[in-house]
């Protein structure tokens, strides 16, 4: 497949090519689970965050996380594709497209961190273990659930072309279902799922090939991708620069936005800053909340922050394969936009900066000097079960009734 690359000079907020769609500017905004879906519906307050990014300036924003199956969520009112969901995501979307920008559905299965807890379903993993996000057994995915995941992939990027989605981002990350396949720490299997890179890659690549099946050149895919898990014995960048190189020969995907770090085993790996152990332990279920006020410091790690902190491994990658790349991490003023295409990334992708500024993008592109205002303290994080916001500014309206009622539904 022939990947069409316009960079528009050297202006970041010039129109843009991203497989089959143009994007006004070459700014994302990245997925991040918003904690404002009650019943696993849009509600109103979701549609207007992500409309106060649209009119803020972002060239596309992504919706957070929409789940192929009931039990592959991470939370009991997160969205899944279904009949149900439909009629608000095509208001979602008609509400973006009326502000000048485009939106992205990212889709997956949660595999083992999955919420087994809430969904009232049992977790899925490449393997058993124990414990998972939900202090439950996470069960061995059999034959026939591997490819009812995989097919559920298909059916929900078909979805999400019928609701007036521009792109589709296919999550394999974070030890997510198709991530926890591709990590050796993970996956035991002693089938053709285990063992060699090869093997373990087939979930994932499935994945990728069920959704370009589903929707053709509809809509962009993009795959999010995992260049580290961030702990001993997971997936290397030598290994997922190999993955990489599979999709772009597939022809399944149009673009890859490169990320690090497990949900399941050291989550703050791909945010930098501040660990905010009291605050997540606050909003998590017993006997979660007990063994994280008590071990938390173990599993959520703090790191320093600083600007681009994944550039220099997704630099690695981008020397590998030729698909358009969307650089992850750190970005936060035209400084470092102009790194990234400099170094040969076609887009940048923005999440924690936009929760505090949903207008920075548009401040970007009018004041050159301009710099995100977030402090990377990681407040934020804990927030998005809750309905996400940044704690940080006291004019933000903490949306604290975000699992609301039925009268919030679009």
């Amino acid at each position: 497949m022939e990947h069409v690359l316009d960079l528009g000079g050297t202006n970041p907020f010039a129109p843009a090519q991203l497989g089959p769609i143009t994007l006004r500017n070459r700014v994302i905004k990245s997925a991040t689970f918003e904690g404002l879906s009650h019943g696993g519906l849009v509600t109103k307050e979701l549609l207007e965050f992500h409309r106060a990014l649209a009119i803020g300036g972002v060239g596309m924003t992504t919706v957070a996380y929409l789940a192929v199956s009931p039990e592959g969520r991470t939370h009991e009112h997160q969205i899944w594709w279904r009949p149900d969901a439909l009629p608000g995501l095509a208001k979602l979307t008609d509400a973006i497209h009326a502000e000048g920008a485009a939106i992205s559905a990212q889709i997956g299965h949660a595999g083992p961190v999955a919420d087994p807890a809430g969904t009232k379903l049992p977790a899925l993993g490449p393997s058993w273990a124990f414990p998972n996000q939900g202090a439950r057994v996470t069960r061995k995915a059999k034959p026939a659930d591997i490819e009812r995941i995989i097919k559920a992939h298909g059916d929900a990027a078909r979805m999400a072309v019928e609701t007036g989605f521009d792109a589709v981002e296919v999550h394999l990350g974070h030890s997510y279902f198709a991530s926890a396949f591709l990590s050796p720490m993970v996956n035991h299997r002693k089938d053709e799922h285990g063992g060699s890179l090869e093997n373990r890659a087939k979930v994932a690549r499935s994945v990728a090939r069920a959704v370009r099946d589903a929707v053709g050149d509809k809509v962009a895919i993009i795959a999010k991708l995992n260049m580290t898990d961030g702990v001993r014995g997971g997936i290397k960048l030598a290994e997922s620069i190999r993955m990489a190189q599979w999709l772009e020969a597939d022809g399944s995907v149009d673009a890859l936005e490169m990320t690090a770090g497990s949900s399941l085993m050291n989550p703050m790996f791909l945010f930098r800053g501040g660990a905010p152990v009291r605050e997540f332990a606050a909003v998590m279920r017993q006997p979660l909340r007990t063994g994280v006020r008590l071990m938390g410091k173990r599993f959520i790690r703090e790191y320093p922050y600083e600007d681009l902190y994944l550039l220099d491994m997704a630099r690695q990658v981008r020397a590998e394969v030729s698909l358009p790349m969307i650089l992850l991490g750190g970005v936060v003023d035209r400084a470092g936009i102009a790194t990234a295409l400099s170094e040969g990334f076609e887009f940048v992708a923005m999440a924690r900066a936009l929760v505090r500024e949903p207008d920075l993008v548009g401040r970007l592109a009018r004041e050159p000097g301009t710099r995100a205002a977030c402090i990377h303290c990681n407040l934020c994080m804990p927030t998005n079960f809750v309905g996400v916001h940044c704690p940080e500014i006291t004019d933000q309206s903490p949306r604290t009734a975000a699992w609301g009622t039925a009268s919030d539904y679009v």
